[in-house]
Order: structure tokens, then sequence, then C-alpha cells
């Protein structure tokens, strides 16, 4: 009993070392970032190649996934609707309203976490298992600086960018399967959306993306720079970056819908 109980204290004490050790880490790599982000100039030819690779690359696929999102939305919502009221008037309202203040940010996030954070982690990584992130130091090169801030500032644009696109596509999409499985008719639906949708919906849906683009890069360096040698540690810190970046925008999207709550 009393062997028991030392075990158990033991592994709790290195849980609670390895969890205080790694938000040191944290605290460590924010600090830095955030006071390189402030303290020096943008590096712009590195950022818009960034806005490329993240935006750009990441277009089809976004608008590709979130067409059929919405398709999926707005079927679900009449069946639902039309279960509980008998009629489906109310179905584009509240279509578009899911859409501006969740579906588009959302969605996108999540892919972007998929191909930019795994893509941002793996390339980071890598780099520091090849001893070019040492590479940098010894030319005077600050990574963060040289790495976490362009790809920073060209996520948040990016995914403002596509959220504005990801939004669009989605209420297409909804207007078509509307009028072609609903009976709605376009007009009827705009009519519908703008009855229910205002200003306020749309601002929160860019705050929503500009917020999820700002972890992504972040949250995918640090693994990136915390990765252990050898393939498998790339691997590891990637599915680590990718899992915490859905973990981190799921979070934040309630505490951002919470906040904007007080706002109706």
């Amino acid at each position: 009993m009393f062997a028991a109980s030392l075990k158990l204290i033991d592994f709790t004490g290195q849980k609670v070392l390895t969890f205080s050790h790694g938000v040191n880490l944290w605290l460590n790599y924010l600090s830095e970032f955030l006071i390189t982000l402030i303290s020096t100039p943008i590096r712009i030819k590195e950022t818009i190649e960034q806005i490329y690779e993240i935006g750009y690359k990441s277009t089809f696929i976004i608008l590709f996934s979130v067409s059929f999102a919405a398709s999926v939305t707005i079927i679900e919502y009449s069946y639902h609707i039309r279960l509980v009221i008998g009629s489906a008037q109310l179905v584009p309202g509240f279509a578009a309203l899911l859409i501006l203040r969740e579906l588009g940010a959302v969605i996108t996030a999540l892919l972007l976490t998929s191909r930019v954070g795994a893509g941002i982690a793996a390339e980071v990584g890598t780099m520091k298992v090849t001893e070019q992130i040492d590479a940098l130091k010894l030319l005077n090169i600050d990574p963060i600086r040289y790495l976490v801030v362009p790809r920073f500032l060209a996520t948040i644009i990016s995914s403002v960018i596509l959220v504005i696109f990801a939004n669009v596509t989605c209420l297409f999409f909804c207007m078509l399967v509307s009028s072609s499985e609903l009976g709605f008719s376009w007009q009827s639906f705009l009519h519908a959306m703008n009855h229910f949708a205002q200003f306020k919906d749309v601002l929160l849906s860019l705050v929503k993306a500009a917020v999820f683009g700002s972890v992504i890069p972040v949250v995918s360096c640090f693994y990136g720079f915390e990765c252990k040698a050898g393939a498998e540690g790339v691997g590891r810190a990637t599915t680590q970056a990718v899992v915490t970046n859905a973990i981190l925008i799921i979070i934040l999207d309630f505490i951002l819908t919470y906040l904007f709550s007080f706002i109706y």
C-alpha cells in the first residue's frame, strides 16, 4: 500500500512537472513572438508569398467543401423545421444566420488547420531536425521574425478573405438548393436572408476568421520549434499542431459567440 502511494505521488509529480514545463515553454514562446511582432518591420515580400501559399492554394478545397456543407445544412434545416412547425418558410433565414455566424468561419478554419497548420508544423519541424533553425541563429537571423511573423500575417489575411468567399459560396448553394428542392425563388430567399441576417453577423464572421487565422501559424510553429529528432518527431509535432489548433478553434468559437451575444 505504501509503495503504491509512492508510485502515485511520483506519477503525479512527473505530470505536474511536465505540465509546468510545457506552460513555461508556451509563455516564453508567446512573449518572444509578441515582442518580435511589435518591434520588427513587416517583411512584405515573404508575407505575400505566404498569402499565395496559404490563401490562394487553399481556395479550391475550401470552396468545394463548404458548398457541400451548405447544401447539407439547408436540407437538414428544412427537414427538421418542417417536422416541428410544418412549414419551411423560416429555412432561408435560419440557414443564412448559421452560415454567417458559424459555418463559413469554422469550416474554413478547420480546413486551414488540416492543410496549412499541418504543413507549417512539418516544414518548421523538418528545419529543426535538419538544424536549419540553428543555422539561422548562427547567421544572426531571428527564426520567429523569419518564419513565424510572415506566416502569422499571411494566415490572418488569407483566412479573412477565404471566409468572405466561403460565406458567398455557402449562400449561393443554399439558394440553389432552396430553388431546386424546397420551392423557394431566389428573390424570396434573399428577402428572408435580409430579414434575419444583419451586418453584425458578417462582422462576427470576419472577427472569427481573423482570430482563428492568428492561432493556426503560432501554434503550428511552436510545435515545429519543439520537434524531436527523426521522422517520428516531425510526425508527432504535426499531429499535435493539428489537434491543438482544432481544439483551440472550437473553444475560441464558443468564447467569441458568447461575447458577441452581449451585442445583440
